[in-house]
């Protein structure tokens, strides 16, 4: 069901919240401490940038360093075209984030924060970069805002920590963990702007209070009123689609987690929950937390051929298998999807889908190929007997019909 904890208060309309608002809403962020970790572990709260790793357990490994003083870098680059949740929420609650990195900073002693946005969120950027300015505690007067390019990769958690140390937003996956030795060398926290506000809530009203607590998602697609909702976990994605206005056509398939998620059969996901360990649980992902609805006059095969060759043109370029791997599996999706269906090409998706995985630096090819998969087999009538009558034009994304 929706339930605003995050994006409770004013109502998003009237821009950002501003400090002496957040305040008085909220009171000032307590001060904690290292005991915070043991608070943040006992809430359950898991990761809202994708992996849904424990906060807490990620929190005690690197409180465990003695390598130096860690660095806390706050994720808000938000690289999938079609999220909007992280952007929304740095944009009218920036002060709640900003909370939960000053009590990162404090648990884990930490010496910097650095604060990512993606370069082309601008409302978001204006609205961290004024937050910032009003706040007076020392660690966030110094806190640094990065820009991340406007690029796919540059919100994964290793390109962050190489955007943060040189400017280069570039994963990679060598030892050692950033952990262990991140930015200049220091241990370092990647925390998703989500999983922060979250905290900053956890903090003041307790472990206990937290429960379940709620979940940021961005609807697209065929609903009537898609944008960003806040939901409890176990929302299904009936109750996620009528909260959005529901559709006036039939919906024949989802797509969850966005470009790195996977096409589900609207027969079996009427009922999925908005969870994400419990989609785990069933091999699906929440990834960014993008649900899209494509109506049953949606082309699955175009659709797809549409999303893999903009993965395919976001590569970093550092590995052959990603670079040019990538590059085969979106070619031949177009030419079924311009040309017709085609056995041999059918045949390749499926080998060459198997031959990429697992051997890129990053899980950027792995994210790809799982979404292809994906769509060979809820739209496996489709790729076997589509019709020549679509012509692959670009590589930007489009939003899902």
């Amino acid at each position: 069901m929706i339930r605003q904890r995050l994006l409770a208060g004013p109502d998003l309309s009237r821009g950002p919240e501003g400090l002496a608002w957040h305040v008085q809403r909220l009171g000032p962020p307590p001060v904690i401490g290292p005991a915070l970790i043991d608070v943040v572990e006992s809430s359950g709260l898991t990761g809202r940038g994708g992996a849904a790793f424990p906060v807490g357990t990620k929190w005690r490994s690197i409180a465990r360093r003695h390598a130096g003083q860690p660095v806390v870098v706050v994720n808000g680059a938000e690289g999938e075209p079609q999220s909007l949740k992280d952007r929304v929420l740095m944009t009218a609650r920036p002060h709640l984030v900003l909370d939960g990195a000053l009590l990162a900073a404090r648990a884990l002693r930490a010496s910097r924060i650095a604060v990512v946005i993606g370069e082309s969120h601008r409302d978001a950027l204006a609205s961290m970069s004024a937050a910032l300015a009003e706040r007076p505690e020392p660690e966030l007067r110094q806190a640094r805002i990065v820009i991340a390019p406007p690029r796919y990769v540059a919100g994964e958690s290793s390109a962050t920590v190489r955007l943060v140390g040189s400017g280069i937003a570039r994963p990679t996956t060598r030892p050692p963990s950033m952990h262990e030795a991140g930015v200049d060398g220091r241990p370092t926290l990647v925390q998703n702007v989500e999983s922060l506000a979250h905290v900053a809530l956890i903090a003041r009203f307790g472990a206990g209070w937290f429960g379940a607590g709620t979940v940021l998602i961005t609807v697209v697609g065929a609903a009537s009123a898609p944008g960003v909702l806040e939901v409890e976990p176990g929302t299904s994605v009936r109750e996620v689609f009528a909260a959005a206005g529901g559709g006036s056509r039939a919906t024949r398939a989802i797509l969850l987690g966005g470009y790195f998620g996977a096409w589900v059969g609207a027969g079996k996901a009427w009922d999925l929950p908005i969870d994400p360990v419990a989609l785990r649980d069933r091999g699906l992902t929440l990834g960014c937390g993008v649900v899209g609805f494509l109506h049953d006059a949606g082309c699955g095969v175009c659709e797809t051929a549409r999303i893999m060759r903009y993965l395919a043109s976001e590569s970093s370029a550092q590995c052959g298998p990603c670079f040019f791997g990538l590059r085969a599996l979106a070619d031949a999706t177009a030419r079924i999807g311009e040309r017709g269906s085609n056995p041999e090409d059918l045949a390749r998706l499926h080998r060459w889908s198997q031959e990429v995985a697992g051997r890129g630096a990053c899980r950027h090819p792995d994210g790809a190929v799982i979404f292809l998969r994906s769509a060979l087999a809820v739209f496996a009538e489709e790729f076997a007997n589509h019709p020549p009558h679509w012509r692959a034009e670009s590589s930007q994304p489009r939003r899902i019909a």
